[in-house]
């Protein structure tokens, strides 16, 4: 099966340092940039060119990255139905990670070049973030070949701890001081109920679905046996940010890359150790889903 979640496999700690050291200091190094040049103010939507402070995204990030910490473990580890040999995970790894980069790369050459995102986005997307790694995994399929029992079943209120940092960000990000500012979507006050539920289920399919599968369920895992946990919770949050700049983008590329990293960057990290932790789906489907779905429910209010 394509998402099958590999075992852990040994690391060496030198470069996995060295990732972790090195992705903080682009996040870390953004934040002081664009502190300097933009006094911290970044785009909070691709449909709305108005700002906020990128502290409004990191508090609500923060908070859900505690409070999963504090939140209570499965009883037994991730379910794991087979695991390639090491080098076909390398591979793995390294062709998604390949993957990830081309398609940040595509987007912003399309949009440059004066062309609309759409719909060289969701063309891209299906291609790169999907056909892509169909195609990988299908190459790489024979060297799966270990396997472990798959996991009991837990116990409800471990399976449904992630519910109090989800929560809590929902709050934060969307209803509480922190909450981003109204948008202009026109269209969706102008939209037939029918067609605005239509539409919000192919962009989740598209978005939160498509984008979690590849970058947390399979880009983060592979790449998490290969460098650990943590440096592959950030170069995932980097990847998966800087495709943000096709569509968040000024034309600017040093900002654009700097407001996507804070931005988008910091809410992968929330994200991704929701999954490294928990290896469910629905926390970081509820998060992504509310991402690019409340501001429209909400702007038409």
């Amino acid at each position: 099966m394509l998402n099958k979640v590999p075992q852990r496999m040994p690391y060496h700690r030198t470069p996995s340092l060295g990732v972790l050291i090195a992705g903080l200091a682009v996040i870390l190094g953004s934040a002081l940039w664009l502190a300097l040049t933009t006094v911290g103010e970044i785009r909070y939507t691709a449909d709305h060119a108005g700002t906020r402070p990128m502290w409004h995204v990191w508090i609500p990030a923060l908070v859900g990255l505690a409070l999963t910490r504090l939140t209570p473990l499965p009883s037994r580890a991730a379910p794991v139905d087979g695991a390639p040999a090491p080098r076909e995970l390398h591979r793995q790894a390294g062709a998604l990670l390949a993957s990830a980069v081309l398609f940040a790369a595509a987007l912003r050459i399309v949009t440059d070049n004066g062309y609309d995102a759409e719909p060289a986005h969701t063309i891209l997307k299906l291609v790169l973030l999907l056909a892509v790694p169909v195609l990988v995994f299908r190459l790489t399929r024979h060297g799966a070949t270990r396997r472990e029992p798959v996991r009991g079943r837990i116990e409800a209120w471990r399976r449904y701890g992630p519910v109090v940092p989800v929560a809590a960000w929902l709050v934060l990000h969307h209803a509480g001081p922190f909450a981003r500012p109204p948008g202009d979507n026109a269209w969706a006050a102008d939209s037939g109920p029918a067609a605005l539920l239509i539409t919000m289920i192919v962009g989740f399919a598209v978005n939160a679905l498509l984008e979690e599968v590849f970058y947390r369920r399979w880009l983060q895992t592979r790449w998490e046996h290969v460098i650990g946990r943590w440096p592959a919770i950030v170069l995932t949050s980097l990847s998966f940010a800087a495709w943000h700049i096709g569509i968040h983008g000024t034309g600017h590329l040093l900002t654009d890359l700097t407001s996507v990293f804070v931005h988008q960057g910091v809410l992968g990290l929330f994200l991704g150790y929701l999954w490294s932790r928990y290896r469910l789906m629905w926390p970081i489907l509820t998060v992504h889903g509310a991402i690019n779905a409340a501001p429209v429910l909400l702007d038409m209010l």
